[in-house]
């Protein structure tokens, strides 16, 4: 592939390369062209452009006027002609005139027999061979493809949208010289982008220190492809909450357990931080849970601490899915009442209208009415805070377009009523998970504690079947998280956020055992991390043999005793000390207490970075999702994993890199709109 320019160059006509006098007579020509378009100060000491007002010294060289024209007046001398040499004369009428011909070169003549418009001179000297060359564009046309890759990637268009004819056509409207790149050069270009940011993410995981937690999800293309992103999550040594993405990979046909473990593997040995791994969160798919356990054996059996867990959103995901299946075909009817609303004016007014007669409420504006959570709830929220307006704009409509299957009949209004206040508390649950800034493994239980003590409530008596019902459902997926999620490692996970310690863990999790695991975990694990106090003998044990060092190593293992007594004590006074208040930022919290707990901080920021979610709650539960997912379904196998992973790796603040070339955009944007930065003496 040719070598392409990766930093802004200046731009312009360029001079010299004439021997004849042919040749400097047009150059000459040329010259009192530019001047044409510049009207010289009162002062005597500055000339002025007519298109834009920029001051120039009247010993400015006319090749920089050139410059100035070429790329702030791309097209100067095709006005020149059309508006009789007087360029402040541009008319609407001109850019769309019927049956106007492109402005074409012309075969320069050997002798000029009669007076020419200057700019008849200048295209006649552009086509002479030896002439000077045609001015060079506003934009440099390498760049423009630069701009368009990283718009593109960052929208999660295929390459093959570079050859869309319309696209192609706007891009030429704007500027005739811009030749966009072909797809299989787009594809090319962000393969090799995509390794350069790769080998970019690899080295700064090589100087991480603490653990990693990885947090696995799947989807399956339009092409019915599965693919498996896994995404990694640390805590840095500045109490920062870090996450990238480390690949999107295709899982093969079948998807079973032994092929994600396989896959996997891969990932995590390419990136050389397997063995320092301590959790992922799975998507709760049963071949996502086998891969899970095979890679728990596997790190055992090196002496490795791991743990995985379900993802808490997914799970509290299907319990609302089992409270809502009693009522999709009245869910049905409420959406398609919105989406009248909607889309006709009229019945957006005359529905607000009532809602201010009765006083229901200020609403916003078209409605939610996506099939997600929020959406769902919402149609609820409708029926059960707008009775009135919702009847009377109902009736109102029926008159005029005829009857609707909008009515809703008392009994199913008193179903949706009974429900939206059931299912309330779910409602305010998945919205603080999703507004919360960092939802810890200990915040995410405590939440999900919540939701679990509410699924046997029913607040209807006259519904109380109904609701039976739907609790059973309800307990046996609850019960299935808290088999699969509930260990030694998410309990310390819990306690370390010190917003829950042991007050506000889940019941079924607070346990002494899990409490003295917890606590041999963290004097086998973290109390010889640091160098013993005193006379600074480091707790570590001595690797030399002979008799010479029996004294220093009987030295070393009563410091070492010493060591743990004092690091068993810091997390007992950890403990003993009452939570933070929960609005507390928990990163915000350990960065200011990590001197007071120097070991347990070491050990909070392994534990923290233990995700409750496999995804962003706001993904599964509100609109955000639908955009993602639709990317996810569209693109194509060709460019799905380096068009996801350079998108993410961006956002997780990487520089987009060619061939280990950092592509500084923002010098490319100013290079555009800033062009007369290498432009001769300016006038102030």
């Amino acid at each position: 592939m040719a070598d392409m320019t990766l930093l802004p160059v200046a731009g312009g006509v360029e001079g010299g390369g004439l021997q004849d006098g042919v040749g400097s007579k047009k150059k000459k020509t040329m010259k009192s062209l530019y001047l044409t378009f510049f009207e010289a100060a009162s002062d005597g000491k500055t000339r002025t452009c007519k298109l834009c007002g920029k001051s120039y010294c009247l010993t400015t060289a006319t090749g920089n006027l050139g410059k100035h024209l070429n790329n702030r007046h791309p097209g100067y001398a095709q006005l020149a002609d059309l508006q009789g040499n007087d360029p402040t004369q541009s008319t609407i009428s001109s850019m769309f005139a019927r049956n106007k011909k492109p402005h074409a070169p012309i075969r320069a003549r050997t002798q000029v027999q009669q007076p020419q418009s200057q700019a008849q001179v200048q295209v006649q000297a552009q086509a002479k061979a030896g002439a000077q060359p045609r001015a060079k564009p506003a934009v440099d046309v390498d760049y423009v493809n630069w701009l368009l890759l990283r718009w593109f990637i960052s929208s999660s268009f295929p390459p093959c949208a570079l050859e869309d004819s319309t696209f192609v056509d706007s891009c030429k409207y704007l500027n005739p010289s811009v030749r966009l790149w072909p797809k299989e050069k787009a594809q090319e270009i962000t393969l090799q982008v995509f390794k350069s940011m790769k080998d970019d993410v690899k080295a700064s995981l090589q100087h991480v220190r603490s653990r990693f937690s990885i947090a696995l999800e799947f989807w399956t293309s339009y092409e019915q492809i599965v693919y498996m992103s896994v995404k990694c999550h640390w805590i840095d040594e500045n109490w920062v909450s870090q996450k990238v993405l480390l690949d999107v990979c295709r899982i093969q046909y079948q998807c079973t357990g032994s092929e994600i473990l396989r896959v996997l593997l891969t990932v995590l040995q390419e990136f050389n931080i397997g063995s320092k791994i301590l959790a992922c969160t799975h998507n709760n798919s049963q071949h996502a849970i086998h891969a899970c356990h095979e890679l728990s054996l596997e790190l055992e059996s090196r002496k490795l601490p791991f743990c995985y867990i379900p993802c808490a959103a997914r799970t509290l995901g299907t319990i609302i899915e089992d409270g809502l299946k009693n009522v999709k075909t009245v869910l049905s009817k409420i959406r398609e009442f919105i989406l009248e609303i909607n889309s006709n004016q009229e019945m957006m007014e005359d529905f607000k209208h009532w809602t201010e007669v009765y006083q229901e409420g200020s609403w916003k504006l078209p409605f939610d009415h996506s099939a997600n959570w929020n959406g769902n709830y919402n149609m609820l929220d409708v029926v059960k805070k707008t009775p009135n307006a919702m009847d009377n704009t109902v009736k109102k409509f029926d008159d005029i377009f005829g009857p609707r299957d909008w009515v809703l009949s008392a009994e199913e209004k008193s179903v949706v009523n009974s429900l939206h206040s059931y299912l309330e508390p779910f409602y305010k649950t998945t919205m603080n998970l999703c507004t919360c800034k960092l939802p810890t493994l200990g915040l995410v239980f405590f939440f999900m504690d919540h939701v679990f003590e509410l699924i046997n409530v029913c607040h209807d008596s006259s519904h109380q079947k109904l609701f039976e019902n739907i609790a059973r459902d309800m307990s046996k997926t609850a019960r299935d998280f808290t088999s699969q999620a509930y260990n030694i490692y998410t309990f310390a996970a819990a306690i370390l956020d010190p917003r829950i310690k042991g007050e506000l863990i889940p019941e079924t999790l607070n346990s002494t055992s899990n409490l003295e695991d917890a606590r041999d975990h963290f004097v086998r694990d973290y109390s010889t991390i640091f160098q013993g106090t005193g006379n600074g003998y480091s707790t570590q044990d001595s690797t030399e043999d002979g008799g010479a060092f029996s004294f220093a190593e009987e030295i070393i293992r009563k410091r070492r005793r010493v060591s743990m007594s004092t690091a068993a004590d810091e997390l007992t006074q950890y403990l003993a000390e009452p939570p933070a208040p929960i609005s507390t930022d928990a990163l915000e919290w350990w960065r200011g207490h990590s001197s007071r707990y120097p070991r347990l901080s070491l050990m909070a920021r392994d534990f923290l970075a233990i995700q409750g979610t496999s995804l962003d709650p706001e993904e599964l539960f509100t609109s955000k999702g639908e955009s993602i997912h639709k990317q996810q379904y569209c693109l194509p196998l060709s460019s799905m994993q380096a068009t996801m992973c350079i998108k993410s790796w961006m956002q997780s603040g990487y520089q987009f890199s060619f061939q280990s070339t950092i592509i500084d955009f923002e010098r490319l944007v100013e290079s555009a709109t800033a062009p007369d930065a290498v432009d001769g003496p300016e006038c102030s």
